[in-house]
């Protein structure tokens, strides 16, 4: 099994990159898990007459790859997660490529919790910020 950082492997600023080239698949593939079948998403005809002009991608997926981040990277494998707060800030479209950034800003020794700032880019604009709280295990 594969194991995360331990809270004593953490530190400030400690910066991992997550990235995820978004696709009509997965925009479809969302739809049908969570249910949430907006036509902005899945109607190109429709999408095109919206203030965007053509399908976006879930906000909602691109949070998703917070969580990817966060639970395969850093902190990893083992990390639960507690908190979560999203700003939604640019659209995101098919064929783009999402860049999470996922970077440590505290850390509560006591109460073995990490709190991280959570960023998702399109071509260097902010798409997704916020802030996660997660409990992260104590080394074996």
């Amino acid at each position: 099994m594969t194991s995360g950082f331990t809270l004593e492997q953490l530190s400030i600023d400690q910066t991992i990159e997550y990235r995820k080239i978004v696709t009509e698949d997965d925009v479809h593939t969302f739809a049908a898990v969570t249910g949430d079948s907006n036509p902005v998403h899945l109607d190109a005809e429709y999408a095109a007459t919206t203030s965007f002009g053509k399908q976006i991608a879930h906000g909602m997926l691109s949070a998703g790859f917070i969580s990817a981040a966060i639970g395969t990277q850093l902190p990893g494998p083992g990390c639960i997660y507690l908190e979560q707060s999203l700003k939604f800030r640019a659209p995101v479209f098919i064929g783009q490529e999402v860049v999470t950034r996922i970077t440590v800003t505290e850390i509560n020794e006591r109460r073995r919790r990490v709190t991280l700032k959570t960023v998702c880019e399109c071509e260097g604009k902010a798409v997704v910020t916020g802030e996660a709280t997660v409990m992260v295990p104590a080394a074996a």
